[in-house]
């Protein structure tokens, strides 16, 4: 199994609706895409929070190839629209992880 992570810095002043629509519209849009099982949001804690909150957006897939099919077909247009909404207000850093058992 592997874990996608994506772990945002969100700007002080867009979180709360940041958060909301997180929560309301794009996880379910990642989710709709039918290649990962489950997903968790979560707040890093013990951060600077002076200008920008830090989460982290947990994404579970079977494969490889889940992950790759979702990369390459659906992360794009997703990024894009995320982008487009937020710009600068809203940074993301990706990682893949493997799940040692």
């Amino acid at each position: 199994m592997l874990l996608y992570n994506i772990t945002y810095a969100v700007s002080i002043d867009v979180h709360v609706e940041w958060m909301n629509w997180m929560k309301s519209t794009h996880i379910a849009e990642i989710m709709s895409c039918g290649l990962f099982q489950r997903h968790q949001m979560l707040r890093l804690l013990e951060m600077d929070e002076t200008e920008s909150i830090t989460f982290a957006v947990q994404f579970y897939a079977d494969s490889e190839e889940a992950y790759r099919q979702y990369t390459t077909q659906y992360d794009p247009a997703l990024r894009l629209k995320a982008t487009q909404k937020w710009g600068d207000q809203v940074v993301g850093f990706r990682t893949i992880m493997s799940i040692v058992q």
